[in-house]
């Protein structure tokens, strides 16, 4: 059973993982927080990404991780100076349980507004029970949610005065969102990209799954989306997807922030696109 939850290309997609009983110690093993640029912060595990944007107005989380998160996460916020409380709107890259997991505990704590991509809001409120391919595999669902706020391709939201877009990148699920910003230090602004998730389920199927007859399409379109945007300071729903160990190690005594990779970015596009086009020429082939 565990075969099913490897990912195709494991170390460079990092999409899903094992069991939801059974987490990587990566993802449960908390993350010193740091500061990554302005007023962007990071506040999740040593590869579960979780993000906090701060303003005097209020914050946003991007990703609450598995159920377990929610505390360590919580821990994170306070460390850096900040409140849970004073979080507004809870958002996500993908509505599966390793970003998911810890969402309605956050809301209930922090009061928060969810926001989701609007073809995930179903996933998201059903705890993840019709989710194309972990539909009927009780470890991959988790809390369900209500959604507050149904958000659609391009959708801003506003916390002080940074502006968060989102950016439907769907394929790994129906609603993908990938969250752009730009940031302003030292008289410079940089164009910020968290990406949501572009990685493949070993035993998806890309050609003709009824559940998901658009899929191989929308991972053509995704990968046209995720080129065209300006990125300075690449991250993503997963540290594996932009080297955090190597990059959070050089911060400090780096000249330039280590962050700041819009090569890495491209590299990382490249990549998976090439890893989804194998799987779609082979499983072609079969048909």
């Amino acid at each position: 059973m565990l075969t099913r939850f490897l990912v195709v290309a494991l170390c460079w997609l990092g999409a899903m993982g094992p069991l939801a009983a059974q987490p990587r110690p990566e993802w449960t093993t908390n993350h010193v927080p740091f500061r990554i640029l302005g007023n962007l912060y990071y506040v999740g595990s040593e590869d579960l990404a979780a993000y906090l944007i701060t303003s005097p107005q209020g914050h946003v989380l991007i990703n609450e991780n598995l159920a377990s998160s929610a505390p360590q996460i919580c821990q994170n916020i306070k460390r850096l100076g900040f409140k849970p409380a004073d979080i507004k709107f809870l958002l996500n890259g993908q509505a599966h349980y390793d970003h998911t997991g810890g969402t309605a505990a956050l809301k209930r704590l922090t009061h928060a507004q969810v926001a989701v991509m609007d073809a995930d809001v179903s996933t998201m409120e059903l705890g993840g029970h019709d989710d194309f391919f972990f539909f009927n595999d009780s470890t991959a669902w988790f809390a369900p949610v209500k959604v507050d706020r149904v958000l659609h391709d391009g959708t801003q939201l506003k916390v002080g005065q940074t502006v968060v877009t989102a950016r439907l990148t769907a394929g790994h699920t129906k609603g993908t969102t990938t969250w752009t910003m730009n940031l302003v230090e030292a008289g410079r602004t940089y164009h910020v990209v968290i990406v949501g998730g572009s990685g493949i389920n070993e035993g998806n199927n890309l050609v003709d799954d009824p559940r998901y007859p658009t899929q191989a399409a929308d991972f053509e379109k995704t990968f046209r989306t995720l080129r065209a945007l300006p990125c300075d300071i690449f991250l993503g729903a997963h540290g594996l997807y932009f080297d955090l160990p190597a990059k959070y190690a050089r911060l400090r005594s780096a000249k330039t922030n280590p962050f700041i990779d819009p090569a890495g970015y491209q590299t990382f596009i490249n990549e998976r696109e090439q890893t989804f086009r194998t799987e779609l020429a082979k499983q072609s082939g079969r048909r």
